[in-house]
């Protein structure tokens, strides 16, 4: 006892040992997340080889004729493409682009791109609108990345998604560049970042501001009429993002998503007036090929990231302006309906996985070598001369028909295609860490065997004499086809089931790490029991033992949902059931004892409006569409002629605001010392007013707009962001320079807990929108509830025994809370659960204003950014109840003879308690992901939920240790 009496002694002594303790931990915490994740989150072997024009020779395949242009000889296959214009509209939903008639139901921002319907009834032929179906997850990086180097996504390069590094493996633009394709670019500069030195040209535009809907798309119009008319280059890519942007702030059934898409619609209008009017022969655009394209979806609450049918599926374009054969065969998969106008339209399907190997063959370029894509016939097919060489060189010979041809050149092309992707998986299990299974390595070498076989057959057929040719050489072909379509469509579903390496020691040793943690968190929490004086307290004390046992439970249940993808998606809802059924404890506690049943009815009732507002989130419809939107009515339904509920929507989110300001001005009129706490409290008050002005000059029933609205109206959130730093930073000087006077410790701390809590609540307000008061009021409705109801279980004046039995169940019900506000505040643990709009939030947008002032936060800041994204993201679930937790303590301990000491013992144990469950939680997580890591939903949802977690877990564990530092006296 001797050492530990140091702490009971000595203030700083006592801090330091908890800053030690909860260093350690995080340490620990990190070090096991690290190994795991290395072995978890491995993304696949990035293979250095490339491609080249000369490997062709090495293939079973015919080797292409000499270019007609230059007489230089083709790569891999014959062009058939010599431009290339790729137009990217980001988030491009696949109902944008689809007539209304495919869809059960019309919306309005349906049938915006009539231009290409237009087209695509016109010249059905030679353009041909696609469902583009992407591979999750479902962020820009990614799906460019594997557009470009035809392979599937790796879920950790969601990390570099607003970083992206330069794509070191082969890929389509490094093919463009090495056979000396031009290559311009405009428009979003994660291009650049991807592929810094291969652009001859190129007009990058800042893309992380979600709130600026034109600067990026104004850079593009810009630029592209003019480049169309030049000579200077082979491929162009422009990209949009006003779609993308419209929908993350606005929601895709907004006014600004439509004007968006009328814009575009215009701009693929003139694009394609352009081309046509340089399409004759000897023209410029003579053979050119537009692509109008998206690279993912979006849901209907501008989300992406995910997996679901809004996110993966998107739409793409084509349009040919050299015809091809009028007569190739007709596509089986095709889906044809009537338009608004009456007009017939089919629509296709394609993988974003084929899209790299269906440009270089058309481009006549080496195929990437890590693709495992299939060239599409469908979009194959829509450009003229893609015969093969024997019938082009015919002089006319037409003893085999067109369809014929075509075939037979697809055939070969699809030899060359299969012969690379064999290749590549060959070197890929050589060189990998494990590679894929000799089952399944065997399965794809026999299909690749029997395509080879029947080739030897078909390949015979072509090099006779035309009058030699059996009439059974179209059956031979279509079966060639068959044959190596099955071979890659095989080797493509290996990939998604099989795809990345898992190093399961290191996800072991992780784990056992994480084992480690807890049973530290228990022994430490033993430890203070002990040094407290507690040897036995399970005899007198059954109801809090219990309670322990009851919150234990609750902890089991929670962690073993995580086994269940269908739990996973319903978090939020066992929280809820949860909470509300240690809160129904708490009320037959007070129905016993007849005391306190006001703050057990409040829980009781304050646990089902938490669980209306995680059912929106549920829906992908989160609460910010009640609070955030312009016009908060618009999703209650309530039609605007009522003014009367209008103005409830409106008046509600202030006066919860005010109620939030009047309480902590009453917390600190009594208090007689602590004047800088005082100052800070008051501050927070002063910026709770700025904020209502703010929020005032954005409604639609006042007219202050014109005063606080637009530009102007960015000054009250980077001054409250200002403000917020300054009273954290007088807290700090607080706490290291002024000495505390009094000698209330209760009072000291509860004033020293609400300045922290206020000088963090007005930035996580502004950060939420109008819902932020709402949740405000509830966390300190529901933490007063739960403070208040811990004296129920206060049988006994020691204050020392039985401290870890008296404190279980209220800081279970305390963590459910938090998770609760999580989910109830509209996030969910998947990317498109996260609000990209609050890391903008007081960002000027307006291009011309900001060139006239010039102000710091005007500009993009990765780091500046991020931390307001995670302010909004993890306000209410970490950073206001882990700052709240030392109210539970002063609660028990209220009223009694306990001194400093004692309190800051109780406080550390608390804390460890709070992150023994937090560990539980994560620890289950580890073991659920690690189960499943072959599951279909891997990368779609439990990935997702283990990197929220992970996040969680260090960012609770940095709180904490803050904490101690801060409340630990």
């Amino acid at each position: 006892m001797a050492k530990w009496a140091f702490w009971m002694s000595e203030n700083w002594g006592g801090r330091k040992w908890a800053f030690s303790v909860f260093l350690g931990i995080m340490l620990l915490h990190s070090l096991a997340v690290l190994l795991f994740t290395r072995g978890f989150l491995l993304t696949r072997s990035e293979l250095s080889q490339y491609s080249q024009c000369d490997d062709i020779s090495n293939s079973p395949c015919f080797p292409p004729p000499p270019h007609d242009q230059n007489a230089n000889t083709s790569c891999w296959t014959k062009p058939a493409v010599d431009r290339l214009v790729i137009i990217v509209l980001d988030a491009l939903r696949f109902d944008f682009v689809a007539p209304s008639s495919f869809f059960a139901e019309k919306k309005p921002w349906m049938d915006k791109l009539q231009v290409l319907h237009e087209l695509a009834s016109q010249n059905r032929s030679s353009t041909r609108i696609f469902k583009a179906i992407a591979d999750p997850p479902t962020t820009s990086l990614q799906r460019l990345k594997g557009l470009t180097t035809g392979g599937l996504p790796t879920f950790i390069d969601v990390g570099n998604s607003f970083g992206a590094p330069a794509i070191v493996e082969d890929n389509l633009i490094h093919q463009l560049v090495q056979n000396g394709k031009r290559v311009v670019m405009m428009g979003d500069d994660t291009w650049v970042q991807l592929f810094p030195h291969h652009f001859v040209t190129s007009y990058p535009f800042p893309s992380f501001n979600v709130k600026d809907l034109d600067t990026v798309d104004n850079g593009c119009i810009t630029n592209l009429l003019p480049t169309l008319y030049r000579e200077d280059w082979d491929v162009l890519i422009a990209h949009f993002l006003g779609v993308d942007h419209a929908g993350h702030i606005f929601g895709v059934d907004s006014t600004p998503m439509i004007e968006k898409l009328e814009q575009y619609n215009e701009i693929i209008k003139k694009v394609v007036g352009v081309l046509e009017s340089q399409s004759g022969p000897g023209g410029l655009h003579e053979n050119t090929m537009l692509l109008v394209m998206g690279d993912h979806g979006q849901t209907i609450n501008g989300d992406h990231g995910g997996g679901t049918a809004e996110e993966v599926e998107t739409a793409m374009f084509a349009l040919s302006l050299k015809k091809p054969p009028a007569n190739l065969p007709a596509v089986d998969s095709q889906s044809c309906q009537q338009d608004m106008h009456g007009r017939r339209i089919c629509v296709d399907t394609i993988q974003q996985l084929d899209f790299a190997a269906t440009v270089s063959a058309l481009l006549g370029l080496p195929f990437p070598f890590g693709s495992i894509g299939r060239v599409n016939p469908e979009l194959f097919s829509l450009v003229g001369d893609t015969l093969n060489p024997e019938s082009s060189n015919s002089g006319g010979d037409q003893s085999l028909s067109e369809v014929d041809s075509w075939m037979q050149n697809y055939a070969n092309v699809l030899c060359v295609n299969s012969w690379q992707v064999k290749k590549y998986i060959d070197v890929y299990s050589s060189l990998s860490l494990i590679g894929f299974s000799e089952k399944d390595l065997l399965h794809v070498s026999e299909l690749y065997s029997q395509a080879q076989e029947l080739w030897s057959i078909t390949s015979k057929n072509f090099s006779q004499d035309k009058s030699q040719r059996s009439s059974a050489s179209l059956h031979s072909v279509k079966r060639q086809l068959d044959a190596y379509s099955k071979f890659l469509e095989s080797v493509a579903a290996l990939a998604r089931s099989n795809w990345t390496e898992f190093n399961l020691r290191m996800m072991g040793i992780g784990f056992c790490i994480m084992l480690t943690s807890l049973c530290l968190h228990a022994l430490l929490i033993k430890r203070l029991d002990k040094l407290c004086g507690l040897r036995s307290c399970f005899s007198g004390y059954s109801t809090s033992f219990f309670g322990v046992i009851f919150a234990c439970i609750i902890v089991l249940i929670r962690a073993f949902s995580f086994l269940s993808n269908s739990f996973i998606l319903e978090e939020g809802r066992v929280a809820a059931f949860l909470l509300a059924t240690a809160a129904m404890l708490r009320l037959r506690y007070a129905i016993m004892k007849k005391k306190m049943l006001l703050e057990a009815i409040a829980i009781c009732l304050l646990v089902p409006l938490l669980r209306i507002s995680i059912e929106l989130g549920q829906l992908k419809q989160a609460v910010n569409s009640l609070f955030l939107k312009v016009d908060p009515s618009k999703t209650l339904g309530i039609d605007n002629n009522y003014l009367f509920w209008m103005y409830i929507a409106e008046i509600l989110p202030l006066l919860a605001l005010m109620i939030v300001a009047y309480l902590l001005y009453t917390s600190i009129a009594s208090c007689s010392s602590q004047s800088m706490l005082k100052y800070v409290i008051g501050g927070t008050v002063f910026n709770y007013m700025l904020i209502a002005i703010h929020w005032a000059s954005d409604s639609t029933l006042l007219s202050l707009h014109m005063f606080l609205g637009g530009e102007k109206g960015n000054l009250i959130p980077q001054v409250t962001y200002a403000g917020g730093l300054i009273q954290l930073s007088l807290l700090a000087i607080d706490q290291l320079i002024v000495r505390q006077t009094t000698l209330n410790w209760e009072e000291s701390t509860i004033v020293k807990v609400l300045a922290l809590l206020s000088a963090w609540s007005s930035t996580i307000i502004v950060l939420s929108g109008k819902q932020g008061p709402l949740f405000v009021l509830a966390f300190l409705i529901g933490g007063w509830c739960l403070m208040r109801l811990m004296r129920l279980e206060d049988d006994t004046k020691n204050e020392c025994c039985g401290s870890s039995l008296s404190y279980a169940l209220p800081v279970t019900q305390w963590s459910l809370l938090a998770v609760c506000m999580f989910f109830s505040t509209g996030h969910w643990c998947a990317f498109d659960g996260l609000r990209y709009g609050a890391a903008f939030i007081g960002q000027k947008t307006n291009p011309f204003f900001r060139k006239k002032i010039h102000v710091r936060f005007d500009e993009f800041n990765l780091i500046r950014q991020a931390i307001l994204l995670t302010i909004d993201t993890f306000g209410f679930s970490d950073i206001l109840p882990i700052f709240g937790l030392p109210l539970l303590v002063v609660a028990l301990m209220q009223n009694s003879s306990s001194n400093k000491q004692v309190f800051s013992m109780r406080l550390s144990q608390v804390y460890l308690m709070y992150g023994l469950i937090r560990a539980v939680t994560i620890t289950f997580t580890m073991l659920c992901v690690a189960i499943h890591r072959r599951h279909l939903m891997v990368w779609g949802l439990f990935a997702p939920k283990f990197v929220f977690d992970v996040i969680g877990l260090l960012l609770g564990d940095f709180l904490i240790l803050l904490s101690s530092l801060y409340y630990v006296l």
